[in-house]
C-alpha cells in the first residue's frame, strides 16, 4: 500500500523534479506539471496520455480513474494510493514524469 509520503518521495527522486503549492494540492513539476498531491493525502492526479491513461485504468480500475472532466479528457487520472502499491505509485510517476520533460534530443 502507498500513502503520500512515499508518493512525494518517489516523485521528488525523479530527476529535477520540484514540488510547490498548487490551489489546495502540492504539485510535482519539471518543466511542467506531472502530478499534484491532494491535500488530504488520499490521492493523486497523474498526466498520461488518453491512451496510458485508458490503458491504466481498464489494468486496475481500484487504482486508477479518469478525471470526469476536460482534465480528464487530457489524460489527468487519479490514483488512489491506499488501493496502490509502491510499484504503482512509481511507474505511474514515471511515465507522467517523461511527458513533463518533453522528448530528448538525439545526438547528431
Amino acid at each position: 500500500m502507498a500513502d503520500s509520503e512515499s508518493f512525494a518521495r518517489i516523485a521528488l527522486a525523479l530527476p529535477d523534479a520540484t514540488s510547490g503549492p498548487h490551489f489546495d494540492r502540492t504539485a510535482f513539476k519539471v518543466k511542467r506539471t506531472f502530478a499534484t498531491l491532494a491535500a488530504d493525502g488520499l490521492s493523486a492526479n497523474l498526466k498520461f496520455t488518453p491512451d496510458e491513461q485508458e490503458f491504466k485504468c481498464q489494468l486496475a480500475p481500484e487504482v486508477f480513474k479518469a478525471i470526469d472532466n476536460g482534465w480528464g479528457r487530457q489524460g489527468w487520472t487519479t490514483i488512489w494510493l491506499a488501493k496502490a502499491t509502491e510499484e504503482d505509485v512509481a511507474a505511474a510517476l514515471e511515465m507522467a514524469h517523461a511527458h513533463a520533460v518533453g522528448p530528448t534530443k538525439k545526438a547528431r
